[in-house]
């Protein structure tokens, strides 16, 4: 039997209008360091080199739509990110740019959207991991 070939997930990547913008955004957010970086291509990521995330310039970008509706850009994916203080992480993220969601679906969860419009999820871990 031939042996499987090894897969490692090294990105997430986002589209946005402005990629080094929105990288800036994240590496904010997270306090991460950008790996890789040009024009329309910038790989911020964690000191430890684990994956990070990806973003590219698209030139027709057009915001997805959080809640998803009938029409309009639907929202394919989304981050979620943990973190130890909700009130403060919220706090943070809307000093740098991000908006925080009219449609809230859960109280110890707070959706923003990035200056790109990518909705993303602040929350605290409040039961085991797995």
């Amino acid at each position: 039997m031939k042996p499987s070939p090894g897969f490692t997930l090294a990105a997430t990547t986002l589209d946005a209008p402005d990629a080094p913008e929105l990288a800036r955004f994240y590496q904010n957010l997270l306090g991460w360091q950008v790996r890789k970086g040009e024009p329309d291509w910038v790989e911020p990521a964690p000191i430890d080199g684990t994956a990070g995330l990806s973003f590219q310039t698209e030139p027709r970008f057009t915001r997805p739509r959080w809640p998803s509706g009938r029409s309009g850009q639907q929202m394919t994916m989304h981050l979620d990110i943990e973190v130890d203080d909700l009130p403060a992480a919220v706090e943070r993220a809307l000093s740098l740019r991000a908006t925080l969601a009219d449609f809230q679906p859960q109280s110890d969860v707070r959706v923003l959207c990035d200056p790109a419009g990518h909705p993303f999820c602040l929350f605290v871990r409040t039961g085991p991991s797995v």
